[in-house]
């Protein structure tokens, strides 16, 4: 288990469902997952409800494709007795969080998110003059702060959105985290803690709150996660009279940067379905053969004797990424020197590749000829997702005065 305090061990994360994935998606995305998911709690879901926000128009494709990605990814190693595997739009309280949030947001917070704006221009095809659009950032929080997730894998370009649920949930706490007696109750909660712990605990707290002392508060946090004697509302409590905020109901999460994906595609740029260059998971040995062979080149190879350049053809990409030095070696002399042509350089990445995939394959093929595990799995996901969400979204109610108990 991790060493982070406790509402940093929870990880959360999904995609959405626009088809069966793709190699960069598994060295971007999956191979990542499979190792979070033996060090942190982890709930990973598909998020159809974003798939919406640009497929809105034509939505057929989503619900087959949210059970292909949910395939690819238990083939992958994505294992529902590690990670809690659901669909988004079965758990509602995303969308009442959403909805919650929405009343605190300043509009000029979801204007301001680079992606916004990015994404308009690249999908100029698409109509996203739509509220769905504009809100899905807001709606991203709420996937993330409805389960408390501590941390969110992101790559550079997702971090904005991350940084924009921190400032959602600091503005919701500071507007409803002040419940009526809360220095009381943080009080007794620190007595709780015991003598000689309740001591340390305010020492640290006063040398944060007065003299800025961050490993003070590091040192106060650790002594908090250690009680076991306390409970999980007293804890959150404890967080805000420690940082001198009130109580935290939505904790702040951290973006957890991911190394970006080297995997190219087959003619050199990103891989992605929009270009046209993948190679799918689930793609027939013929058909991962026939891709390769036929990639592009060094274009000054015109024949077979004209010496070349690994730094300008994409069949070198590949070889960074699955081939040996001893490989790496002979297709640069080889490729410079005329040694040996473009299909012989290609075969090592040919061999390379179907043997990445074959257990991925053969793992697929396995849960394709019986969907019904795989409905299993996400139903199950699904309910202990509702479980968590149940819990926060009490606690946001209550503090927003409509629980009407």
């Amino acid at each position: 288990m991790s060493n982070l305090p406790t509402q940093h061990q929870r990880v959360l994360s999904g995609m959405r469902p626009t088809g069966r994935l793709h190699l960069g998606h598994y060295h971007g995305v999956l191979k990542n997952w499979v190792n979070l998911q033996h060090e942190y709690e982890c709930f990973f879901f598909a998020a159809d409800w974003h798939a919406l926000t640009t497929h809105y128009e034509d939505p057929s494709m989503i619900e087959s494709s949210t059970w292909e990605m949910v395939i690819d990814w238990l083939a992958a190693g994505i294992s529902p007795g590690a990670a809690k595997i659901f669909i988004q739009s079965k758990v509602p309280e995303h969308a009442e969080l959403h909805t919650l949030l929405s009343m605190i947001t300043p509009l000029g917070w979801l204007e301001r998110v680079p992606t916004y704006k990015d994404q308009q221009e690249k999908l100029k095809e698409m109509d996203l003059a739509t509220y769905g659009f504009l809100g899905y950032p807001l709606l991203q929080s709420a996937d993330i702060l409805i389960y408390k997730a501590g941390l969110v894998p992101v790559g550079e370009d997702q971090v904005a959105h991350v940084e924009l649920t921190r400032e959602v949930a600091r503005r919701f706490n500071h507007l409803y985290g002040r419940e009526i007696g809360f220095e009381q109750k943080a009080e007794q909660a620190v007595a709780k803690m015991g003598k000689k712990n309740a001591r340390m605990f305010m020492d640290c707290r006063k040398k944060f709150q007065e003299e800025g002392v961050q490993n003070a508060l590091d040192m106060a946090k650790a002594l908090l996660d250690s009680q076991q004697n306390i409970s999980i509302g007293d804890k959150e409590r404890l967080y805000g009279y420690l940082e001198g905020s009130g109580k935290i109901i939505l904790p702040e999460p951290k973006a957890m940067l991911t190394p970006a994906s080297k995997m190219p595609g087959l003619d050199g740029q990103k891989m992605s379905k929009s270009y046209g260059n993948t190679i799918a998971l689930r793609d027939s040995p013929d058909e991962v053969t026939r891709k390769i062979r036929t990639m592009p080149t060094d274009p000054a190879r015109v024949r077979r004797n004209d010496p070349g350049d690994p730094a300008k053809c994409p069949v070198w990409q590949f070889h960074r990424i699955y081939s040996s030095l001893e490989t790496q070696e002979w297709a640069q002399v080889g490729c410079r020197s005329a040694g040996i042509g473009c299909v012989d350089c290609k075969q090592p990445v040919i061999d390379a590749v179907l043997a990445e995939l074959k257990p991925i394959q053969l793992r697929a093929r396995e849960y394709e000829e019986d969907l019904s595990t795989v409905k299993a799995i996400v139903a199950n996901g699904n309910e202990a997702a509702r479980d968590e969400a149940r819990d926060t979204l009490e606690e946001v109610r209550k503090a927003m005065g409509i629980a009407y108990l």
